[in-house]
């Protein structure tokens, strides 16, 4: 079946912290697109229970006194999400986030930070339906030229995908989905990939394309640029350890 033809869900965090093992959500957003079922979008503000620091909240807007005021326990919300994820997995239908190693590796950090089951647990034997429209990008279009034309918003603009509301988790969640839409539509032959051949195939992706970072990191970038000899780019997929962190 194809990709279009079935209920996929695009998922986003807004978070306190680049590094996602150390990273608390603040805001998670599910879209749901597809299938017999209408459009479903949920939403969750989270108290993360330290203070958010002022250059996330300049990204995301999330403040401390928003999310004092309205936000939920992260014990309560991680539950419901963790538990409406792994239900979406088991009937199948495919996650699609941004990037997705962050914020899966997030998610898992939060739930252990929070004694909950990590999703490993929740889903036993079942592997993820995860679909990665960045890693899925740098594969299928491998040159593309200017600094930061990677991120989500210029990846939404090349697959002709307009938002007009960017860096919430509900609208990153619907720019991913609807990048990962037109990437199986432009390159048909993703459709060909079951779950557990796309879910190794992005692994083998992941780990190329960083370690073609990690060499040019190495051999040709300018220490302004952050090159070093002995540059270390993380290429695992979709959990990032804390020991093998690195560069996104």
């Amino acid at each position: 079946m194809k990709f279009a033809e079935i209920r996929r869900i695009g998922w986003d965090t807004e978070t306190t912290a680049p590094e996602p093992a150390e990273a608390r959500i603040v805001t998670a957003a599910l879209v749901a697109r597809g299938g017999a079922s209408p459009d479903r979008i949920q939403t969750w503000l989270i108290n993360p229970g330290i203070p958010i620091p002022p250059e996330t909240t300049e990204i995301h807007g999330i403040t401390d006194a928003m999310v004092q005021a309205d936000g939920q326990d992260p014990k309560v919300a991680l539950a419901e999400i963790a538990e409406t994820m792994a239900r979406a997995i088991e009937y199948g239908m495919p996650l699609v986030a941004f990037n997705t190693a962050y914020d899966w590796t997030v998610l898992n950090f939060e739930l252990a930070r929070h004694s909950l089951p990590m999703m490993g647990d929740r889903l036993g034997a079942t592997l993820p339906t995860l679909v990665d429209p960045h890693v899925i990008d740098k594969q299928v279009d491998r040159y593309v030229k200017g600094t930061g034309m990677r991120k989500l918003k210029p990846t939404a603009e090349r697959y002709g995908v307009e938002l007009t509301d960017w860096h919430t988790a509900e609208a990153d969640a619907l720019a991913a989905l609807l990048i990962a839409e037109a990437q199986f539509v432009k390159y048909p032959r993703l459709n060909d990939l079951g779950p557990q051949q796309l879910f190794a195939a992005q692994k083998a992706w992941r780990a190329e394309q960083q370690a073609g970072l990690q060499e040019w990191f190495r051999t040709k970038a300018t220490p302004e640029q952050g090159g070093a000899p002995d540059k270390v780019i993380d290429g695992s997929w979709p959990m990032i350890l804390p020991a093998q962190r690195g560069e996104v």
